[in-house]
């Protein structure tokens, strides 16, 4: 039984980063350079040249690392750990914001506006 490791897909990583940004190959293609059948070619490949995992990596605003690493279990790994049910109290998107402080500041600055207001047309009732 052999321990050897098949290499990474690149071409099947490439079209998975793509399809997860959202993006089309004909807008891939368009950004290097190319044909959308080159892309179509280049995400059917094992392998790519250099030069064009460099450009595709940065189209897709990510290191050629992060292609060549990429495994869809990683992916379900951080999206299983940073998205939780209500029932849990494991949600690791929390408000930064106290949205009641807000309110607060809000109302104190209206407050101190109309106050502002009202001593003003005072001012101007006791020059008459």
């Amino acid at each position: 039984m052999s321990t050897a490791t098949k290499p990474k897909h690149i071409g099947r990583n490439i079209s998975r980063i793509r399809e997860l940004r959202g993006m089309k190959q004909e807008t891939l293609a368009e950004a290097i350079g190319i044909s959308q059948q080159t892309i179509s070619a280049i995400e059917n490949s094992e392998t790519i040249d250099e030069v064009k995992l460099n450009m595709i990596a940065e189209v897709l605003g990510i290191s050629v690392e992060a292609i060549k690493n990429y495994s869809d279990e990683a992916v379900f790994n951080i999206i299983s750990n940073t998205f939780s049910d209500n029932s849990s109290n494991n949600n690791n998107y929390q408000c930064s914001i106290n949205p009641l402080d807000k309110i607060l500041e809000l109302y104190e600055r209206l407050l101190q506006s109309e106050k502002e207001k009202n001593e003003y047309l005072e001012k101007l009732l006791k020059e008459k």
